[in-house]
């Protein structure tokens, strides 16, 4: 018997349809979770696990050097604040939470930096990507868009 697994939103990465410019800059409102007056948290549309979102700069900078100091402090802040969004909204046990900078250290999108904040449970890993080339997300964007929107308004943003 074959199994199925859905995942078409990744229909555009395979057929190779890509927009122009920068897919951050770009940014579909329907991913954007939260905004701050430097930053915006956005759902990674090809996650690692249910819940992986990004924190980037509205600035399209590809280096935190060029940030200025306010950028740069909001960025951080707004990283806690999906952090804590996903801790009230998804609970995982853990956090992997960094950044690649450059295209060889691995940035599908390397000329806007980001920040990846990827929440982590115990036996989240599984055989999957190694003997399919696989990995299930159990969660579509849409209802973790939904779930992470409903917790930003229950504990309101305090800086």
């Amino acid at each position: 018997m074959v199994q199925r697994i859905w995942a078409p939103w990744r229909v555009t990465y395979v057929t190779g349809k890509r927009k122009k410019g920068c897919v951050f800059c770009q940014k579909d409102s329907r991913h954007v979770i939260e905004a701050s007056l430097h930053s915006y948290i956005i759902l990674n549309i090809f996650p690692y696990n249910p819940g992986h979102v990004m924190v980037l700069p509205k600035r399209h900078v590809r280096n935190l050097s060029q940030l200025k100091y306010e950028e740069m402090c909001d960025l951080f802040q707004t990283v806690e604040r999906a952090r804590f969004l996903l801790e009230k909204s998804v609970k995982p046990q853990g956090f992997n939470i960094g950044m690649n900078l450059g295209k060889f250290a691995g940035a599908g999108i390397w000329k806007h930096i980001h920040v990846h904040v990827v929440p982590r449970w115990l036996g989240d890993t599984n055989c999957m990507p190694i003997i399919a080339g696989t990995k299930i997300i159990s969660a579509s964007l849409n209802s973790l868009a939904k779930l992470l929107r409903v917790t930003a308004k229950k504990f309101p943003r305090k800086f």
